[in-house]
């Protein structure tokens, strides 16, 4: 891997990182934690990827559905 390719590959895990960190710290866990078992495993799976599409798939609801729940998690990036 090329010098370059590996500065990018480290900065885009640092943002990775960055942004889990920040989902995990906006999140209002106590309304987590009220949410039925599967919600709850798909938000848990959001804060940690970022993926939207898979998180909503996980949870058995549509994209805007979930968004929904992401919401009211106090969860914003």
């Amino acid at each position: 891997m090329s010098a370059d390719l590996e500065k990018l590959v480290r900065e885009w895990e640092e943002e990775d990182r960055e942004l889990r960190e920040l989902r995990r710290r906006s999140a209002d866990w106590r309304y987590i934690e009220s949410l039925p078992p599967r919600v709850r495993e798909a938000i848990e799976l959001y804060i940690e990827t970022g993926d939207l599409w898979l998180a909503a798939k996980l949870a058995g609801m549509s994209e805007d559905e979930f968004n929904e729940v992401r919401i009211k998690a106090g969860i914003l990036w």
